[in-house]
């Protein structure tokens, strides 16, 4: 974990492409085509644009997922200053370093594993000699601070509702306490006292030591709430930019269409 950090700024791409092949092979498709944005420290930005545009995309790669069929084939990008492309040894440090709330996560969950196994398999899966005490009592913290009832750690995923799951893979992506937050849909499925509860969490973690999201979605209550930086995607491209979704930028000839801001 040794690896120097970028000390400007969370995540920096430039020039950004990468392309997916589809499940079934065949050619591969650009889906996000020369990116190019910052995230600073402490703050966070929100990805916005329709279904395909490549939001989700964008967001597995800075994460460091292991998706089959994605790849970078130009430019860069930096996550705490780790290189995404060909992170080799580093990729280890990268998912460390990065809490990752994949798209449709609560509903992926491994249903052989109990809610305490899931939300403790980031220390678990790095270190098999861990306190188990210690790790039960993070554990229980991460769920009550999420609002989920007394009992749920020894439950199966397929005992509870969808909300619950979405904030049972929240819980084990804030495991670790990220530097870097990168979560797609934050708040789906989630009733407004659970919704509360999830942008607390990562108000609280910002203001507590820093922690930055990258925020991947159209939910415009949650990018207002989190004070995010916006950029919009469409067609793989970054089309408009701003400080929040009341002053974008449009970039010239792509059109304005705020339908493309939030649902």
């Amino acid at each position: 974990m040794s690896r120097r950090r970028d000390t400007e700024v969370a995540i920096r791409c430039t020039d950004l492409s990468v392309t997916r092949t589809g499940a079934w092979g065949g050619a591969a498709n650009r889906v996000v085509d020369g990116v190019d944005f910052t995230l600073e420290h402490a703050r966070t930005l929100a990805v916005l644009g329709p279904t395909g545009s490549g939001k989700s995309s964008l967001a597995a790669v800075l994460a460091g997922s292991d998706e089959a069929g994605l790849a970078v084939i130009g430019g860069g990008a930096w996550v705490e200053g780790i290189p995404v492309r060909r992170a080799g040894r580093a990729h280890r440090a990268l998912t460390y370093h990065v809490g990752y709330l994949a798209q449709g996560s609560g509903a992926s969950l491994a249903n052989r594993l109990t809610v305490d196994e899931i939300v403790g398999s980031p220390v678990t899966s790095r270190d098999r000699r861990v306190n188990k005490r210690a790790l039960a009592m993070r554990t229980a913290h991460l769920l009550d601070e999420l609002k989920l009832p007394l009992g749920t750690a020894t439950k199966f995923p397929y005992e509870l509702s969808a909300g619950m799951r979405q904030r049972v893979a929240l819980a084990r992506a804030l495991m670790l306490d990220p530097k870097v937050l990168i979560a797609d849909d934050l708040v789906a499925n989630l009733d407004v006292e659970a919704r509360g509860a999830v942008l607390g969490a990562v108000q609280r973690r910002r203001t507590g030591y820093g922690m930055s999201t990258l925020l991947v979605g159209n939910d415009k209550d949650a990018v207002s709430a989190l004070g995010a930086d916006v950029i919009v995607l469409r067609s793989g491209h970054v089309v408009a930019a701003g400080r929040s979704l009341d002053a974008i930028v449009w970039s010239p000839g792509a059109g304005a269409d705020r339908r493309l801001l939030a649902s």
